[in-house]
């Protein structure tokens, strides 16, 4: 009795699994995916060019007149003022010379007087006359001429400017020629840059008539010159083993902070007049295209060829590809695919740019 007893409780628990149906489990609610359209305004990309940094005048000082180095009256890195002397050759040679050039032209003079007065009675003729003013003028220019050989003796300061390191010394014998120091006039600088074809070519399409380009300055150091330059000149021809063409802009250095010889970076921006713009992260890259997910009025999504123009941080500036009212992916991107339906939460551009340096944080 008992055995049946179990056989039937067995039955009876196996019937009542069987009949048992547990609910199925609900499905998770697919994740809405971030899309906005693209943003129109102004955008301005910073272009950099290596630079070499030049003083406005900048000259060797040189000897005029052989001689002995007598005088030195500056240092080496001093400014120094237009007309202020900086060295003396050994004068001796050269005054020696005048004193002569003057007593010849004495003697002349004192002929000259004479043959006048025997002319001016008509004792001698005025051909004579003339023969003794020509000898007269002779050597009034010899005077002068020893009077510039000597001047040569005293070597004064053409402009305002800083003076490098000596290549004489007190005492040296030099010849006409010969190296003494430079000297910089670094009031302004001439800073030289090259720039490609291509951006050169877009530059002159772009360039407002007559409005001078500015343009800054990031020093070795890393940081910004606090003074603007502008483009003042382009040179005529191009490197063409290089491609480039050299640009020069002018820069007012009015604390004499940079020096002749230094080098830094230009700055210079280039205006994109109502651009289109999309975050960078809504790009992604198949075969050195560029494409982006656009989301059609089923909530499809489609793969977009694009043309960048330009990047700018976080951003691109895109040149065909997109309209101003195409809702564009921005996340997910690698988990989807074409012709997939998606939920969107689409948000206005203005609200999505200033979280994209947090995202590339």
């Amino acid at each position: 009795m008992i055995t049946k007893a179990l056989v039937i409780l067995g039955l009876s628990a196996v019937l009542l699994n069987g009949c048992y149906k547990p609910e199925a489990e609900p499905k998770e609610e697919a994740p809405k995916l971030e899309v906005t359209t693209p943003l129109r305004e102004d955008a301005s990309v910073v272009k950099e060019y290596v630079c070499q940094i030049h003083a406005i005048r900048h000259i060797e000082v040189r000897a005029l007149e052989r001689g002995y180095l007598q005088n030195i009256f500056v240092d080496e890195g001093k400014t120094v003022k237009q007309g202020q002397p900086m060295f003396k050759i050994m004068p001796n040679i050269y005054q020696a010379e005048l004193q002569k050039a003057k007593a010849e032209a004495n003697t002349v003079n004192i002929e000259y007087l004479n043959t006048k007065g025997l002319a001016d009675k008509k004792i001698v003729s005025l051909n004579e006359l003339a023969l003794a003013k020509a000898k007269l003028d002779k050597a009034n220019a010899e005077v002068k001429l020893a009077e510039t050989h000597l001047g040569f003796t005293d070597i004064k300061a053409p402009f305002d400017g800083i003076m490098d390191h000596l290549d004489a010394r007190n005492g040296s014998l030099l010849d006409e020629g010969a190296l003494l120091t430079t000297l910089s006039d670094i009031s302004k600088l001439w800073v030289y840059f090259n720039v490609p074809e291509a951006e050169y070519l877009d530059y002159k399409m772009h360039q407002k008539g007559g409005a001078p380009t500015q343009v800054r300055l990031r020093m070795a150091n890393g940081q910004i010159y606090n003074q603007t330059g502008v483009i003042e000149t382009i040179e005529a021809d191009f490197d063409n083993t290089a491609g480039n063409i050299e640009f020069r802009a002018t820069f007012p250095n009015p604390d004499m902070l940079l020096r002749h010889g230094e080098t830094g970076t230009i700055l210079m921006a280039k205006l994109y007049k109502n651009a289109m713009l999309i975050p960078q992260k809504a790009v992604f890259e198949i075969m050195d295209k560029n494409y982006v997910y656009v989301i059609n009025k089923e909530n499809k999504l489609e793969q977009r060829l694009i043309k960048i123009e330009a990047d700018i941080p976080h951003l691109f500036i895109i040149k065909d590809g997109l309209r101003d009212d195409d809702r564009i992916l921005l996340e997910g991107l690698r988990k989807v695919h074409p012709g997939e339906e998606v939920k969107i939460d689409l948000r206005p551009p203005e609200k999505v740019l200033p979280e994209l340096e947090l995202y590339a944080e």
